[in-house]
């Protein structure tokens, strides 16, 4: 049983790094990619590109992120210390991607854009 604690506790360190590498590939993937490619176009609409791009690599940094420390407090004793770490662990980093989406998007979460309602609507 000692074993599998450390394959779970593996597993949640590898997601973990999973996350990070997210976060960090997608920010230096997309700042080289606009001071490559789009510092000849209008600079706004690039910055704003950059901007929407870098929010959604950190988007999904967060939310697998929070799968790791799910895995990683699932692994370990069930203790209420524990619980209310993952707990403000997980509130503060959906917190913080309900504020991306929002910033990025303009709009909550849970409204579809008109797009997605015609698609709805057709099917």
């Amino acid at each position: 049983m000692e074993n599998f604690k450390h394959y779970i506790e593996l597993v949640a360190r590898l997601i973990e790094s999973l996350g990070v590498i997210i976060i960090a590939a997608g920010s230096f993937f997309f700042i080289l990619r606009y001071l490559f490619f789009y510092l000849v176009k209008s600079k706004l609409k690039s910055f704003a590109k950059l901007r929407r791009e870098l929010g959604n690599a950190i988007l999904l940094g967060l939310e697998v992120l929070v799968a790791a420390d799910i895995v990683a407090t699932v692994s370990t004793e069930p203790t209420m210390n524990s619980v209310l770490i993952l707990a403000v662990i997980v509130a503060i980093r959906t917190f913080l991607s309900f504020a991306l989406e929002v910033e990025l998007h303009g709009r909550f979460p849970w409204q579809a854009n008109k797009r997605e309602k015609e698609i709805e609507m057709h099917n």
